[in-house]
């Protein structure tokens, strides 16, 4: 592949909801490019862009896969993104890099829920729409273009008309040629024809809208078209041009990726009219070619075989092969061997890319997904990539006992490449938690451990840290007392505990007269705090506690620091067992932002998770349900959330506190903490 200079350069993201044909329309670019001869399908498990061993075993994009397809002496860096939510974050690593979008909908499903999401996330990026499956059943373009205009306050502009629908589907009419293109299945070849009469009244209410959308992005063609002159075909172009590029319209397309109907009229547009590099506002009012490099890392692949490999794009300057540049972030010096273009997972070598060119490098040693490439010189670091915060907790073990070191490196080699796994280590539940973005997303990353990483991994419910507490205050007495041969054991002590606030441990001494000799006070703290790691209920660590030893006794030969620690570990067991003890639960923060219409099925949730709502606000179109709830019934919310709102809606949560759970939800817990004690 050639390299291109940035006016030939085109970067678009292609976004939608899952299922609607992204993968598909790159197959069909390709295919009119030249670059393959035959059109994969994603069912067949053949496609270029879906080529990892999860996307083919489900049939459906998981990652971002970067296609350039080479075009009109052009290039168009097409990034094939996900449709489905726990995905996401790729979509808005894709983002960063894109400088307009193709939003995909469907025909016979107008409208979807991750349309709507992307639409509302990236409301100030330039955008094209293309309705694809005008061939399928059910298929009906005029009213997914009606669903578009009420969801969205943009200005949405056919430039297309489909010529009949399902088995009937044809071609397009051309609103600016104001000609019938007729397309030969399968070839993408172009017969043009006269519009069919019975097209006419819809085709001219379109084309005055058409002109209308281009007049308002030229103030010369607005008042040209206000004083009731007719404007020429390239007015018309250059306004459409304006106006795709700026964003202050967003114009439809339709056809059949599968097919190759209505692909090069569209692959034509994007070259004539979508947003430039240079017009990205990551760059704006900058000389692209001559500042110094700048570039970030959207994307990181780790390859168990060639290591980490780091997708990029240059914001300006030039980044060559075999030459150093500097990571800002990391503040460290990395050498460029050799300069990639990914077409999928194939890898071709240039001599350097151009400012707005999107390429790949290998074996970098310390760079990660957003971070800056740079010269040391004059170093930039670009705006961090803001990913969305991870919102489902599982337990991961190894399902052999011996890999737990081998899973610990794989973990850290796929963290490079996803950005919103997070890795805790709990001490007190004494599990690995993996925090992920849903159940498919967990899927996909013990798939990946397998894969690439031959370590077997079994996923599980993270345990809930419950602690427990007393209510009331008691005096205890420990006494060990043990004679063998030679010296014996001997500790004595009487302590009075009392519950505290904050989850402190206090302890104090109140000894008179000696009973206790001053240095074997340590020894009964040390105790006490060893056998608050355990409670006297179910097993859980104890907390609020205040401890006073205020008497006991000694013998001055068999007294020893560990004999008083084993009387004061007596009198706390014995102690809190009468101290009217108590689970605790811990009670998490938790805001929720959805449409206006899930907030009563949202609330009633809450209600029967035994939550708390504590406010509510609006936040424009939507509404923020604030609450507090306990973790426990949390547990799953990701899933519950998308269920309820289909995928509209979202949250975050923080632990807020610990309270006292209630008597016949703590008896179970209880119960089966004792069950689990025995069992092992």
């Amino acid at each position: 592949m050639k390299v291109y200079p940035t006016s030939k350069i085109r970067n678009i993201a292609l976004v939608g909801h899952g299922g609607t044909g992204k993968t598909s329309l790159v197959e069909a670019m390709l295919y009119n490019t030249g670059a393959i001869k035959r059109m994969g399908k994603v069912d067949d498990g053949n496609s270029v862009a879906d080529y990892l061993p999860e996307e083919v075993k489900r049939k459906i994009t998981i990652s971002t896969a970067l296609v350039p397809c080479e075009y009109r002496d052009h290039k168009i860096n097409v990034l094939d993104t996900p449709g489905y939510a726990d995905f996401y974050f790729e979509v808005t690593g894709a983002m960063r890099v894109a400088d307009s979008i193709l939003m995909v909908l469907s025909a016979n499903a107008g409208v979807e829920v991750q349309t709507e999401v992307i639409w509302e996330d990236f409301a100030n990026v330039p955008k094209i729409a293309f309705i694809n499956k005008i061939d399928r059943e059910n298929a009906d373009f005029y009213k997914a273009l009606n669903e578009m205009k009420e969801s969205f306050s943009d200005n949405i502009v056919p430039v297309q008309l489909p010529i009949g629908a399902e088995d009937n589907f044809k071609g397009v009419v051309d609103l600016v040629k104001m000609k019938a293109l007729i397309f030969e299945p399968g070839t993408g070849n172009i017969s043009e024809t006269d519009i069919p009469a019975d097209m006419m009244d819809d085709v001219e209410t379109y084309k005055e809208a058409l002109i209308e959308a281009a007049a308002e992005a030229n103030d010369e063609l607005l008042t040209k078209y206000l004083e009731g002159e007719e404007l020429s075909d390239t007015e018309i172009l250059e306004g459409i041009k304006q106006a795709a590029a700026s964003g202050t319209a967003v114009f439809v397309f339709c056809g059949s990726a599968i097919n190759n109907i209505g692909i090069k009229p569209l692959m034509d547009f994007i070259v004539d009219c979508s947003a430039t590099p240079d017009t990205n506002p990551m760059v704006e009012g900058k000389d692209l070619d001559n500042e110094p490099l700048a570039a970030q890392v959207f994307k990181t692949i780790a390859d168990p075989y060639i290591g980490r490999l780091n997708m990029f794009r240059v914001f300006t300057g030039k980044m060559k092969s075999d030459n150093v540049v500097y990571n800002a972030n990391k503040e460290k010096e990395e050498k460029i061997a050799q300069i990639l273009i990914m077409t999928g997972k194939e890898q071709a070598a240039v001599p350097e890319l151009f400012a707005g060119d999107i390429g790949a490098v290998a074996k970098l040693s310390v760079t990660g997904t957003g971070d800056s490439l740079t010269v040391k010189a004059n170093p930039v670091i670009i705006e961090p990539i803001h990913f969305p915060e991870p919102t489902l907790n599982m337990a991961i073990e190894p399902k052999s006992k011996g890999d737990e070191d081998k899973l610990s490196g794989a973990l850290q080699r796929l963290l490079e490449e996803d950005p919103t796994i997070r890795i805790e280590k709990n001490t007190e539940t004494r599990q690995t938690i993996m925090k992920s973005m849903g159940d498919t997303h967990v899927d996909i990353v013990l798939e990946k451990l397998s894969r690439k990483f031959g370590v077997d991994v079994i996923s599980k419910e993270m345990r809930i840290p419950y602690r427990e507490t007393i209510r009331g205050m008691v005096e205890a007495e420990g006494k060990h007392k043990k004679q063998t041969g030679g010296h014996g054991q001997y500790g004595h002590v009487w302590i009075k505990f009392e519950p505290t606030e904050d989850g402190e441990f206090v302890f104090e001494e109140n000894v008179f007269g000696g009973s206790v000799p001053r240095n074997y006070f340590p020894a009964v703290e040390k105790g006490l705090v060893e056998a608050m790691e355990e409670g006297v209920l179910a097993g859980y660590p104890m907390t609020n506690l205040k401890a006073t030893l205020y008497d006991g006794s000694y013998h001055s030969v068999d007294s020893s620091e560990m004999a008083f620690k084993m009387a004061a570990r007596l009198a706390y067991r014995k102690g809190l067992e009468a101290a009217k003890p108590v689970l605790l639960e811990p009670i998490v923060n938790v805001e929720i932002e959805v449409p206006e219409a899930y907030m009563g099925d949202i609330i009633g949730d809450m209600n029967s998770k035994r939550g708390r709502v504590m406010g509510m606000e609006p936040a424009g179109k939507k509404q923020i349900i604030k609450a507090q709830a306990p973790q426990a019934e949390m547990a799953r919310y990701t899933i519950d959330l998308k269920s309820m709102t289909q995928g509209r809606g979202k949250f975050r949560m923080e632990f807020s506190h610990y309270e006292e759970v209630p008597g016949q939800i703590a008896e179970k817990i209880i119960e089966k903490a004792r069950q689990e004690k025995e069992e092992k």
